[in-house]
C-alpha cells in the first residue's frame, strides 16, 4: 500500500488518485477539449486526467485558474503563490503546499519564509507586508471565515492596492476549492511507495 505524505514539504510528492483517471487515448472530444490537448501537448497530469471525468467543470476550471494565478496586473506572482500557500496550510493540503511553496521560493529565493510558515503554520511571524497577506489569506480560508475589517485594513496599511487585494482574495479562494478537490479525489504519496504499488500491480 502506498504511504501518504503527512508533513508539509517543499519536495513535491506524487499525487495518487483514488479513481482511475481518464485514459488519454480513449478520451472523448469533450474531454480532450477540456484538457486542452493538442498534437504537441500530450503531457497531461493524473490530476487533470481525473478532473476530465467532468469535462464541463474542467473546461471552466482551467481558464479561471490560469487567469487568477497568472494574470499580468495586480498582485505579483510570488504573492499569489503566498495566497495559495496560505490557504493550503489551513486546509492541510500537502500536495498544494509543496507545489506553491516551491514556486514561491523559485520566484523570491526566500526559503526562510516558507520554513517559518511550515514550522509555525498559522502562528508564523513574517515581515509586515507578507504578514498582512498571510494573515488575511489564512483567515479567509477558515470556516466560518475569520477575516474581518481589521484584516482588510492591514492590507491597505501594507500598501496593497484594491486590485492586489482582490487578487489575494481570488488566489486564496480558488485554493479553498482546489485543496478540497485534491483531498476528495486522491492523496500525496512518496514516489518510492507509488513505485512499489505499481510493481505489485
Amino acid at each position: 500500500m502506498s504511504e501518504p505524505v503527512r508533513s508539509f514539504t517543499t519536495t513535491v510528492p506524487t499525487w495518487a488518485p483514488y479513481v482511475t483517471p481518464v485514459e488519454l487515448a480513449k478520451a472523448s472530444p469533450e474531454q480532450l477539449a477540456a484538457m486542452k490537448v493538442t498534437p504537441s501537448n500530450k503531457g497531461v497530469s493524473p490530476y487533470i486526467l481525473t478532473l476530465a471525468h467532468d469535462p464541463e467543470s474542467l473546461e471552466v476550471r482551467s481558464p479561471l485558474f490560469n487567469l487568477i494565478m497568472y494574470g499580468k496586473d495586480g498582485l505579483s506572482p510570488a504573492e499569489r503563490e503566498l495566497g495559495a500557500l496560505s490557504a493550503s496550510i489551513v486546509n492541510r493540503c500537502i500536495y498544494c503546499a509543496a507545489v506553491h511553496s516551491s514556486r514561491f521560493i523559485g520566484l523570491t529565493k526566500r526559503n526562510d519564509i516558507v520554513d517559518t510558515i511550515f514550522a509555525d503554520e498559522r502562528d508564523a511571524k513574517l515581515e509586515s507586508r507578507q504578514q498582512a497577506l498571510f494573515a488575511f489569506a489564512t483567515k479567509l480560508s477558515t470556516m466560518p471565515v475569520e477575516a474581518g475589517a481589521e484584516d482588510a485594513q492591514a492590507l491597505v496599511d501594507a500598501g496593497l492596492s484594491e486590485l492586489e487585494q482582490f487578487d489575494l482574495v481570488l488566489s486564496a479562494a480558488i485554493f479553498g476549492w482546489a485543496n478540497r478537490l485534491m483531498h476528495t479525489l486522491g492523496e500525496p504519496v512518496t514516489r518510492s511507495s507509488l513505485l512499489q504499488l505499481r510493481l505489485k500491480r
